[in-house]
């Protein structure tokens, strides 16, 4: 299969070659080709970094203004039929298992309405027996009089189940691929449908003609060398925006965290790569939202809030009944921002930022069964 830059070349190999002219030609290109992406995201592109600060800035600024959406995960199982070697919900491990009845997701749903959120993320592991279509949409509609976005963060589903979620109120999916060098997603997930690297690709495809507002993705960082899953992961981006353009892309760079069962990262990444590969994601993706969550500490979440981020969660708990029971059993992992999402606001306020509780009102929403849209072409396959 063609590359996406037409030279056959891998990503490997763009990243490698890449020079610090190729950097400043990129810097000077107002739209990046997959060679430009690779230039920023290359080892040439660190002594340029205040440079892609810069510019991610102001594109930013253009795109987006000043404002930053607050949201919440709200986690409603940690069952899970998977066995992925990173993660604190692993199918093996010897946690507490709960999902939550719809008025325990209720009461949890209530103490993060009365913090201000209006954005919240259904979180579950895969769990077919349990969190299925069904019990999403019931989920939704008790929860959508007081929230006015819904996005869910769980296992796959069909069309059917897609197209269902979207007319229940679901308006935005996450679904991060994890690892997209197949070597590595293969030697991580170990068992359970997730083990099917192509699924996650597809379901994306799915859920972008449900009609979703948000598609989200990330990879989770650590697992491989991070430059060659960034430059995977905007490729990714770019051609979910091309094919499903009536839904806005978000990027995420959740960074591995400590959490049951111990796992070390392979390929740590550090704040200076982070902070590298979201000024290059904002020039690759000038439309797309950004996403950090609490995972990051909170004078790193800090720094880049001026340089290209859109979207922010705060005061985040990882398990489920986690809001009301602060002990954090059965969670997924720990995170690093402990701040309250009044303290994030305030911080936000005083970078000159406003925090923004409601940008979106299910009102708006329009959707088809079927937009025509062809198949999507692995991301694997293209950052080969």
């Amino acid at each position: 299969m063609p590359k996406p830059d037409g030279s056959g070349e891998g990503a490997a190999a763009l990243l490698s070659a890449a020079t610090s002219a190729d950097v400043e030609r990129a810097l000077d290109h107002p739209v990046l080709d997959a060679r430009d992406v690779a230039a920023l995201l290359s080892p040439a592109a660190r002594p340029h970094l205040e440079a892609m600060a810069q510019r991610s800035a102001r594109l930013t600024r253009q795109r987006f203004g000043r404002v930053m959406q607050l949201y919440a995960p709200l986690y409603v199982s940690n069952e899970c039929v998977n066995r992925c070697a990173y993660c604190g919900f692993s199918q093996e491990l010897a946690i507490e298992r709960r999902t939550l009845d719809l008025d325990a997701v209720a009461a949890e749903a209530e103490l993060l309405a009365a913090e201000g959120f209006r954005h919240v993320v259904l979180v579950a592991g895969e769990a077919p027996r349990t969190v299925d279509v069904d019990y999403l949409e019931r989920v939704t509609a008790r929860l959508a009089p007081r929230f006015d976005s819904i996005a869910i963060e769980t296992g796959t589903f069909d069309d059917e189940g897609y197209a269902r979620l979207v007319r229940a109120g679901v308006d935005g999916l996450v679904l991060y691929q994890e690892a997209y060098a197949p070597d590595v997603y293969r030697r991580l997930h170990l068992a359970g449908p997730k083990s099917h690297g192509g699924r996650r690709l597809e379901a994306l495809e799915r859920a972008g003609r449900a009609g979703f507002r948000s598609l989200g993705i990330g990879a989770l960082l650590g697992l491989a060398p991070w430059r060659e899953e960034a430059y995977a992961l905007a490729l990714h981006g770019r051609e979910l925006g091309h094919r499903h353009w009536r839904s806005r892309v978000a990027v995420s760079f959740p960074r591995i965290r400590p959490s049951h069962g111990g796992f070390q990262a392979a390929s740590p990444v550090t704040d200076a790569d982070l902070v590298q590969m979201v000024c290059a994601m904002r020039l690759a993706l000038p439309d797309a939202d950004l996403v950090l969550s609490t995972r990051e500490p909170a004078d790193l979440r800090d720094r880049l809030v001026p340089l290209g981020i859109t979207r922010m969660s705060a005061g985040s708990r990882t398990s489920p009944g986690g809001y009301g029971d602060e002990s954090g059993a059965g969670a997924q992992f720990e995170i690093e921002d402990t701040r309250s999402a009044a303290e994030v606001a305030r911080m936000l306020a005083a970078q000159g930022f406003d925090p923004v509780w409601k940008d979106f009102d299910r009102a708006f929403v329009r959707t088809s069964e079927n937009w025509g849209q062809p198949p999507l072409t692995p991301a694997c396959e293209l950052a080969k």
